[in-house]
């Protein structure tokens, strides 16, 4: 492990192995929340299925006690946009839903959200709102793989969201992406859209977890009481997606996607580096 001036944390090939495997079974945990929403179930439901099952394979969640929360999942439900706190209030039809998790093995963390409706969509514009958010985070990864500093990543996403959604959709200002490593959250910044700051240069060894989250219509929001829920004020849905990936000297490596990102990248013309834990994804 060494360190950039900024402190950005570079791993070995070693340790990004095992931030796979912390990654991996990320991943798997989403998967098994996916196949697990439906109407009726609630986010506190979620969270214990989440839980158990990171705690089943060995592994530790991050999120729960991290600065006081109190949960395992982040559950953003409908116009709270990140940090919402799982409860006990059934899922209804068409909403929104925004899960965000990480845990720890051999003291490396992953991270990473996805965003669902529960069951049919209410409208065209929730089914965009979804599958725009998603394909930005490929944007930005896409770009991570050819970067030569870390801003081009936020540029590529605002980019491809203006080019999709125009005025329809606002990112959430003021958050964005980070470091990730021996700890949850390590510099850099890595923001959702273009800033004056280019960040540090892209070097082998980098791990960022990349994670725009956008709102529908106008993009002003508020925390609430709790310290920890961020709500859209202006009557608009949201979405957040998010992947951990590796820099690596092969390549860029999606750390908590199944394949390590080589589907979505080939569909951009990237090769994705190799997978250390090929034939494990399951």
């Amino acid at each position: 492990m060494s360190f950039l001036p900024e402190r950005v944390e570079l791993k070995t090939p070693e340790q990004i192995q095992v931030m796979r495997r912390s990654g991996l079974l990320l991943h798997h945990v989403h998967e098994m929340l996916a196949e697990a929403i439906r109407p009726g179930v609630t986010t506190d439901q979620l969270d214990t299925l989440a839980h158990d099952m990171i705690r089943d394979e060995g592994a530790t969640p991050n999120f729960l006690g991290y600065q006081g929360y109190p949960a395992t999942l982040c559950a953003s439900v409908n116009d709270v946009v990140v940090h919402g706190i799982p409860d006990d209030r059934p899922l209804e039809e068409g909403d929104i839903v925004s899960l965000d998790g990480g845990l720890i093995i051999d003291g490396w963390h992953s991270d990473a959200a996805r965003t669902h409706i529960v069951g049919a969509p209410r409208s065209v514009a929730d089914e965009d709102l979804v599958r725009i958010t998603e394909e930005a985070l490929w944007a930005g990864i896409a770009a991570l793989a050819s970067a030569e500093r870390v801003g081009e990543i936020g540029a590529a996403i605002e980019d491809f969201v203006d080019e999709e959604a125009g005025e329809t959709l606002s990112h959430l200002e003021g958050f964005g992406g980070h470091g990730i490593g021996s700890a949850m959250h390590q510099a850099p910044d890595v923001m959702n859209y273009r800033t004056r700051a280019r960040g540090p240069k892209v070097r082998p060894g980098m791990c960022l977890a990349i994670e725009p989250m956008l709102i529908q219509g106008v993009g002003s929001w508020e925390l609430e009481d709790d310290d920890w829920t961020v709500r859209a004020t202006a009557g608009g849905r949201a979405a957040h997606w998010e992947h951990s990936v590796a820099v690596t000297d092969q390549g860029v490596l999606v750390l908590t996607a199944g394949d390590g990102g080589a589907a979505q990248l080939a569909a951009r013309g990237i090769t994705a580096a190799p997978d250390p834990l090929a034939g494990e994804a399951g």
